[in-house]
């Protein structure tokens, strides 16, 4: 096993799934201060019924309360030797009120963990925005639907990149977005009104927010010239569920439309070739002008960041057979595959494949921010044996090792997560997925104390030996 020097090796968070102290210190609510805890994946794609409705436990309203211990689990990840931090910061807890003065104890805090990790020479990977926004911004503009929002996120941006701009050195923008011609809410803080064209709100949302991204990249360069700035998508390789040429088809037209569509808007700053039909077929009219057109070209994004957690099977539509689940999207289950217990199915060699493919289609280094397992698990004896974490782990980073060997550009590879949070899709704390137990359940009782599981240690050997050990 051999990686480049300097590889950055770590994990990654979100703020909504960790920090908590969601109104403490002058924080505003955020989108995703209004998701439920397990009944949340009913409504992602509804989110009128929620915003209506109250529930008993709101999940980031005290997370795994990272606002209060974050030096202990900078701590813990400094043991384990990470290289980068791969983390988000809230807008909310910025600009409370998604405008106007900026909260000056929102910005100090992440001034206070920003100087954490520099302190164990942890580079900080910052999200711009993680699936949250402040949400008087959908209750005054209907989220990301209105241009308005693309000015708001490059005031945000640059406050951001003028206050920590001798400190981050590499940002990212929004966190999987393709993900929001799906989850206009979950993704855009936007509800798409009863009776209105669903994918023409996703696709205009999208444009706006590759806008607003490609300004996020200039002012970037402009405050912080050694500063990169990357996009970042969720991505999971298509295969044809056969050699027929119709499930070839499929696949295909399955992954561009998934993946593809947005990277081409935020790594090469145009549309797609295959856009006019896509969008005559479901009769989308965009709002798009020649300056904003301009601006797409001009604000590309330096490199290219994923998640990778599964590959995913194209079919024709009248394929029968039982269905594989994923993070945004579904397909026939893979025969040759076996699943975590959300369904998930796990393959390693498909990061390999992801990887090449990126690689040859946009020629960008990539980073890949996320990857993880979810498993539900108890602690006995103050320790996890979490083998199968470190199996899953061990033979993605072998598959890794043979794209940068096939001559991929890979910068680094974060786990996802260092410590169990919050989860996004159900929230979760039952589906684990840290080095780190973190005790608390469900319907939000515990001590929130940390315990090292048996892949802690392993991770720990393989970030101090640059990937050679294993």
């Amino acid at each position: 096993m051999s990686f480049p020097k300097g590889f950055l090796w770590g994990g990654a968070t979100a703020a909504n799934q960790i920090e908590g102290a969601y109104l403490e210190d002058g924080k505003g609510l955020s989108t995703a201060d209004t998701l439920p805890d397990r009944e949340r994946v009913k409504y992602l794609f509804d989110p009128k019924v929620f915003l209506e409705k109250k529930f008993d436990n709101y999940p980031s309203e005290t997370a795994i309360d990272f606002y209060h211990r974050y030096k202990e689990d900078i701590a813990l990840m400094a043991e384990m030797g990470y290289k980068c931090y791969r983390m988000s910061i809230s807008w909310a807890r910025i600009f409370p009120k998604g405008e106007g003065e900026a909260n000056e104890e929102g910005l100090a805090f992440y001034d206070r963990v920003f100087d954490e990790c520099l302190k164990y020479g942890i580079e900080p990977v910052v999200t711009l925005s993680h699936f949250e926004m402040p949400l008087v911004l959908t209750e005054k503009y209907n989220g990301w639907i209105d241009k308005k929002l693309i000015g708001l996120f490059e005031e945000y941006a640059r406050c951001v990149f003028e206050r920590y701009k001798g400190k981050v050195k590499y940002w990212l923008t929004f966190n999987e977005v393709n993900s929001v011609t799906l989850l206009t809410y979950h993704s855009g803080g936007c509800i798409v009104p009863e009776g209105a064209n669903a994918d023409e709100y996703g696709y205009q949302i999208l444009h706006n927010q590759a806008v607003a991204a490609a300004k996020a990249v200039m002012a970037c360069h402009e405050i912080i010239s050694d500063a990169k700035i990357g996009c970042m998508i969720c991505y999971a390789p298509v295969y044809a569920y056969t050699c027929n040429p119709e499930d070839i088809m499929a696949a295909m037209q399955q992954e561009r439309d998934r993946e593809g569509f947005a990277l081409d808007l935020f790594a090469e700053g145009r549309y797609p070739y295959y856009a006019k039909r896509l969008f005559l077929e479901k009769d989308i009219h965009l709002n798009i002008t020649e300056e904003e057109e301009r601006i797409l070209v001009k604000g590309t994004s330096d490199f290219i960041s994923i998640s990778y957690y599964m590959s995913l099977t194209g079919a024709r539509k009248e394929t029968e057979g039982e269905r594989a689940q994923g993070n945004m999207g579904s397909g026939i289950k893979n025969p040759y595959l076996d699943s975590t217990e959300w369904g998930w199915q796990i393959d390693p060699v498909g990061l390999r494949i992801s990887l090449n493919r990126l690689y040859d289609r946009y020629h960008k280094p990539i980073f890949i921010v996320e990857n993880g397992i979810g498993v539900k698990e108890e602690l006995k004896d103050n320790t996890v044996e979490d083998d199968y974490r470190i199996s899953y782990h061990r033979e993605h980073i072998k598959q890794m090792n043979e794209a940068i060997a096939d001559g991929v550009e890979v910068l680094g590879y974060c786990v996802w997560s260092p410590m169990d949070i919050v989860s996004n899709s159900t929230g979760e704390m039952a589906k684990r997925y840290g080095f780190i137990y973190v005790d608390r359940n469900d319907d939000g009782s515990g001590s929130y104390n940390r315990y090292r599981k048996k892949s802690f240690d392993w991770y720990k050997k393989v970030c101090k030996s640059n990937g050679e050990v294993l």
